[in-house]
């Protein structure tokens, strides 16, 4: 087989990966904007994906992704890194003290914002006419289609978890079942333990449940009911679970509108006994060859179904060295971000290695 060579990317922000793609004009012409925060269910969002592109963040208004990771949190790890060539959608401005931190570590030089109030915002991104396409972390219910930069439908499916065969790489064997077709009492199990039952859409982490026993199946088994009388899910993945594990790895990169490949980086990601995600190890000088036929096939299909941006895969590698993909992300990842700080950050030529978690 051909051997895959791609280049690391060696820009300093997000707008320089997205700047090949985005025919961005002079100051108050832009065409392109990024939406910085995820969509939510909760009863506190002004915009609710409750209609068509569900996600599972919280089987109750307890447990549901809170208003300041999503509109705080999160937006503003992307903000520290956006740029100034490509605008940011931003509905809660960040401290000062936490842009003098950015300037002070990491050479952060400012953005260019647009401020919108969290109440009208995908209204007035609708109606806007500077802004012509949007750049989303998930599609949104409220966003009309024509305003997604990448399809909504499409941007959709990739990121569904039940997508994960059609990559073209390896991964553990798995079973997709739509809810709509069977209920879960119908759903044939595996008859030993461990194993996996994923939502198609989970945030952060939520909806993903390692089978290890029964008292692990009746949680999942009561977390999936709420979900479905919350009317906020149609499918599930019955997934092995691969043993004897030795690395985790995310493997990150980007794909421009012609199906060239920029690599971003590699990490180490951290999880504990029960599956919770701890953090992740970054080594800037990785080499990410063992993974180029994935990255490869991940690009290839990627770019066949007409996406543009940032994808990260995650990868275990079993004891005997086998790689398995199990699970993709085609939006921005938390980890990716601490690599475009390090490139920009002087102090990355001492501390090549990093361990943290948001």
């Amino acid at each position: 087989m051909t051997p895959h060579t791609f280049q690391f990317f060696h820009g300093n922000t997000l707008s320089d990966l997205f700047a090949q793609d985005l025919a961005v004009q002079g100051a108050g012409d832009e065409q392109f904007a990024l939406i910085l925060n995820y969509p939510a269910t909760a009863k506190w969002a002004a915009y609710p994906n409750t209609q068509k592109y569900f996600l599972q963040d919280g089987s109750s208004e307890s447990t549901k992704t809170s208003f300041d990771k999503i509109c705080q949190k999160e937006p503003w790890k992307i903000l520290a890194v956006l740029g100034k060539a490509l605008p940011g959608v931003v509905i809660n401005q960040p401290p000062d003290l936490l842009v003098q931190y950015w300037r002070e570590h990491f050479d952060f030089y400012g953005t260019r914002l647009e401020m919108m109030d969290c109440s009208t915002y995908l209204d007035n991104l609708n109606e806007s006419d500077r802004i012509n396409q949007a750049i989303t972390l998930f599609p949104f219910d409220h966003l009309s289609p024509e305003k997604h930069a990448v399809n909504s439908d499409t941007h959709y499916q990739l990121l569904s978890k039940a997508a994960l065969v059609k990559l073209g790489v390896s991964c553990p064997h798995y079973q997709t079942y739509d809810l709509n077709s069977v209920s879960l009492n119908q759903i044939p199990l595996p008859s030993q333990f461990p194993y996996l039952i994923k939502t198609s859409h989970g945030l952060s982490g939520e909806g993903t449940y390692i089978i290890r026993d029964r008292s692990d199946l009746n949680y999942c088994l009561e977390e999936l009911k709420k979900y479905l009388k919350l009317n906020l899910l149609r499918t599930i993945i019955v997934s092995e679970f691969v043993k004897y594990e030795v690395n985790n790895y995310c493997v990150q990169f980007y794909i421009n509108r012609s199906g060239n490949i920029s690599l971003i980086g590699v990490t180490q990601q951290l999880v504990s006994s029960e599956g919770n995600y701890l953090g992740g190890l970054i080594d800037y000088t990785n080499d990410l060859s063992k993974f180029s036929e994935m990255i490869a096939a991940v690009g290839q299909y990627a770019h066949q179904q007409g996406y543009f941006g940032v994808i990260g895969f995650d990868v275990l590698e079993d004891r005997d060295g086998k790689f398995y993909a199990i699970d993709a992300n085609f939006q921005f990842m938390g980890l990716w971000q601490e690599r475009l700080c390090s490139i920009c950050n002087k102090l990355n030529t001492v501390y090549r290695v990093k361990a943290y978690s948001w």
